[in-house]
């Protein structure tokens, strides 16, 4: 059990580094920023933070439980940002792709 529960913290970690590295990102192109900025370098070092953290979270749970998580964390994550900060709006499509993510985590944990 703790070897999952490392195994989806690191998961989780990885998801956060990469979102930040998304909102940079998108934040730069909407300050119109070029690609050599300060900005797009910085959300490209997190990316490569991002792949050190992924590799390490392999160790504890195998890739589709990791693949599954990664994706639900960052589509519940990005929706909110997007949702909270540049407005993008949560509708009954939207909100039914959370839960099937969620649910898809929940059918894919193995507990060993």
């Amino acid at each position: 059990m703790v070897q999952i529960a490392a195994g989806y913290g690191l998961v989780l970690i990885c998801a956060t580094v990469i979102i930040i590295a998304d909102v940079i990102l998108k934040q730069a192109s909407v300050n119109g920023a070029e690609t050599a900025s300060p900005e797009v370098g910085l959300a490209s070092a997190l990316y490569v933070a991002s792949a050190v953290i992924w590799f390490l979270s392999m160790r504890y749970v195998s890739l589709m439980q990791a693949s599954v998580a990664y994706t639900m964390f960052s589509l519940v994550a990005l929706c909110a940002v997007g949702a909270l900060v540049y407005g993008d709006p949560m509708r009954l499509r939207e909100m039914a792709g959370l839960t099937c993510a969620v649910l898809a985590v929940v059918l894919l944990i193995r507990v060993t």
